[in-house]
């Protein structure tokens, strides 16, 4: 049997949890369904949780009173009203199966998220195939003033979150959260506004082609409604294409492309932008940032845009951006090993690791190496001439073998075959062990080194003798 992939929706979901007590979260060590135990518990609803790995997030929901469970039992269903689930999480999950055998309500993350959001005015959902959890988080650093602190669910965590993943707003004015598009999760909100950073053909196990993906934006876009907007970007083409249908209101923002705002007179300082920020012709303030790439013009433009339109005012918008440092493991500086800076990174697509790539090339290094570890067997396999195309900036890569996440290797693909199809500026290293000696023999002074992945690759940086 399949896991449900009922849509309830927000009134059907009130009706279900009424009276509710205690709720079990299955997959609870998750960035999203961490924060949204943690909103749960500000509700006054006891809540458990189960998860295979223990980590902060599950120290931080403890502290605040929650039971955590660190394996998957049907026990965890005792005394339980209502369940709610990852899709991450097996068919086979006993937690799953109990609550279905006794009748309790199973409501998935997303259609929860959905729920929990409805209590706020301003719905503001960001939603595309990278840059996603830094334009959150910088809409929560240039929105989060000394009275109106905005309810905010991040796809990582960032120190103006107070180093966690979401934070917990005082009024029910502004809820801003990153939207995935994985398995049309983000076809469960209904935001205000809807915030479109980029489309590209990703999630190959559940998206067969581009199309595909432009009308699950179009449909997310059309979930604003009649008295919501959307913003989009306007040097997208694939998004450009795939809005050609809205039929609402939306505003655009771009560098190149005519668009309601732009960033004018851009410069770059080893890799890190300047530019005036305009809407519709009318300069608005400088901006300046601290992250390289162009990539963090588009994902600074869409936050400073939405902040804009949210009623910050443009000499806010300028001193706020001059202090965010970013979220964890979005080129966050972890030390220098041997002399060669060390930074994490999140990237797992190719168009992301391609543009990461052109970030830090400006940045004036001698070298760049990448410690990279492929996420799921679906991806790697779908868009493998796209990785190795990826790559090409570096100038050696080290290949960790490929993270699981929920798939099974039905393929037979490896990272050995990425490494085999780089030639001589790829190694293939397997585990962990062995890809921190071949990083400690080969980094030297003058080398960028980027830690890169998105599955549990972190755990790399406790065999690397990093220094701050």
């Amino acid at each position: 049997m399949a896991l449900s992939n009922t849509h309830h929706g927000a009134e059907r979901i009130r009706e279900m949890l009424s009276g509710c007590g205690r709720i079990l979260f299955i997959g609870i060590g998750g960035v999203s369904m961490s924060a949204l135990a943690e909103i749960t518990m500000e509700d006054g609803i006891l809540v458990s949780g189960s998860d295979r790995v223990d980590n902060k997030r599950l120290w931080r929901l403890r502290e605040k009173g929650a039971q955590i469970y660190l394996n998957h039992s049907a026990e965890h269903i005792e005394n339980v009203d209502a369940v709610v689930y990852t899709v991450a999480i097996g068919e086979d999950n006993p937690e799953y199966r109990e609550a279905e055998r006794r009748g309790l309500p199973l409501i998935s993350r997303s259609d929860y998220l959905g729920y929990v959001m409805m209590r706020y005015a301003h719905r503001i959902g960001i939603a595309g195939m990278n840059g996603k959890s830094t334009t959150t988080a910088l809409c929560a650093h240039l929105m989060k003033g000394e009275r109106d602190i905005p309810t905010v669910f991040c796809g990582a965590e960032a120190e103006t979150l107070g180093n966690s993943s979401c934070m917990i707003g005082e009024s029910r004015e502004h809820f801003v959260f990153e939207a995935c598009e994985y398995m049309d999760s983000f076809l469960d909100f209904s935001p205000t506004l809807a915030v479109l950073l980029n489309v590209g053909l990703d999630h190959v196990d559940y998206f067969h082609s581009i199309e595909q993906i432009k009308n699950s934006f179009l449909r997310y876009a059309e979930k604003t409604g009649a008295d919501g907007r959307v913003l989009y970007n306007a040097d997208d083409p694939e998004l450009v294409s795939a809005m050609k249908e809205f039929r609402g209101e939306a505003l655009t923002y771009g560098i190149y492309q005519p668009a309601d705002f732009t960033a004018e007179n851009l410069t770059s300082t080893r890799g890190h932008r300047r530019f005036s920020f305009y809407f519709r012709g009318e300069r608005l303030c400088e901006i300046s940032l601290r992250l390289p790439g162009e990539f963090q013009v588009y994902n600074t433009l869409a936050a400073a845009a939405t902040a804009y339109l949210s009623g910050i005012s443009p000499q806010e918008i300028e001193k706020r951006i001059a202090t965010f440092v970013g979220v964890h493991r979005r080129m966050e500086y972890l030390g220098s090993l041997n002399g060669a800076d060390a930074y994490a990174d999140y990237s797992h697509h190719p168009s992301a690791i391609e543009a990461t790539f052109r970030g830090v090339c400006e940045m004036g290094y001698k070298r760049v190496l990448c410690a990279y570890q492929p996420h799921t067997y679906s991806r790697t396999e779908g868009l493998f001439e796209d990785f190795v195309a990826s790559f090409s900036l570096a100038d050696r890569v080290f290949f960790a073998d490929i993270y699981a996440a929920r798939e099974r290797n039905e393929s037979g693909i490896s990272s050995k075959h990425l490494a085999d199809r780089l030639g001589e500026k790829a190694l293939y290293c397997g585990d962990f062990q062995a890809l921190s000696e071949a990083l400690i023999r080969e980094s030297r002074e003058g080398d960028l080194l980027l830690i890169m992945g998105a599955g549990d690759i972190d755990r790399l940086e406790e065999l690397l003798p990093l220094k701050k």
